[in-house]
């Protein structure tokens, strides 16, 4: 009972502040969060496998490509002869003398030049007649433009061996025995078919509507190629690229068949110079496949994000 002046209480209200306790028995509402924890926590612990085993399976991979070139240059550290016989031997006595040898008393430095010029010349000469190989297929539809490319495929499929005898013969013909361009024209036939195809999925992936915008800009079709389509084609003629010189710069069969001279001899026909009928000297041998892989494996890492972007750019379509 209120005195008189003050003002009422006010009437209690039938609505609660707080949710109401959940009855007796019932499961508490964090239950199924819970369980999805324990689910995500099962299945990660599930991927944490998977990603050991394919880790674990990569590491044993690199160990396995990297080991021939780790033994290659602690082989290359022996100065004699036969320390491959006896390799626990080679870390007390390790030195630089055959590198010293390979660069001051053969004709290294001949057969590197001989491997640059056909090398660069392949590359440039390849590359030009892939390019333009792969874009006249990916955007003309001119009779034959699938057969073509299937031939080009299967050109890839032949031997060394059964290639030989006519290509010496035609090379012969034509005066080339012995000569820088012989080889450049045998190794584009072996690197152009290759490159054509990769380029060819590139091309497919730039969009259709710069061609046609070079040509309302009063392009011609060759330099809408040119000034359009080689830019953005970049990634994609640094495989061809990259692919292009390393089939030139590693070759032996045709090289040493073709090639009599031996100022004209490339690094591969070179490295065969210390192994004779009766005798092999490893060691010069390790320290010279040594010194012919540096500059490759220069050139791969300064172009290794192209090449990445490359080959899986021409993967899709559209």
């Amino acid at each position: 009972m209120s005195t008189p002046g003050t003002p009422p209480a006010p009437a209690p209200t039938t609505r609660a502040r707080h949710a109401p306790a959940p009855a007796p028995g019932a499961p508490a509402p964090s239950a199924p969060a819970r369980a999805g924890r324990v689910r995500n926590r099962r299945r990660g612990e599930r991927g944490r496998g998977a990603s050991v085993l394919s880790h674990g399976v990569l590491a044993v991979g690199s160990v396995i490509a990297v080991f021939p070139i780790g033994w290659l240059v602690f082989l290359s550290l022996g100065p004699d002869k036969n320390d491959y016989l006896h390799p626990g031997g080679i870390p007390g006595k390790a030195a630089l003398s055959n590198y010293t040898f390979v660069l001051a008393h053969t004709d290294f430095f001949h057969w590197l030049r001989s491997t640059l010029v056909v090398s660069l010349g392949t590359t440039v000469v390849g590359v030009l007649c892939a390019a333009t190989t792969g874009y006249a297929v990916s955007r003309m539809r001119f009779p034959g433009h699938r057969k073509l490319m299937w031939v080009l495929l299967v050109t890839q499929m032949f031997p060394v061996a059964v290639l030989m005898v006519p290509m010496y013969v035609i090379l012969a013909d034509l005066g080339l025995i012995d000569t820088y361009g012989a080889l450049i024209l045998v190794y584009c036939s072996t690197a152009v078919p290759y490159s054509a195809w990769l380029l060819k999925g590139y091309f497919d992936t730039i969009p259709v509507e710069i061609d046609e915008a070079g040509r309302v800009d009063g392009l011609t079709p060759f330099g809408t190629f040119w000034r359009l389509i080689l830019p953005l084609a970049r990634p994609g003629l640094a495989v061809a690229a990259f692919y292009t010189c390393i089939t030139a710069w590693g070759e032996v069969a045709f090289a040493s068949t073709f090639m009599l001279d031996d100022q004209k001899y490339t690094l591969a026909v070179g490295l065969q110079s210390f192994i004779s009928e009766h005798d092999a000297q490893w060691n010069y041998m390790a320290a010279t496949a040594v010194l012919i892989a540096v500059p490759v494996s220069v050139v791969f890492y300064l172009v290794q994000k192209n090449l990445v972007t490359g080959l899986t750019a021409g993967g899709t379509k559209g």
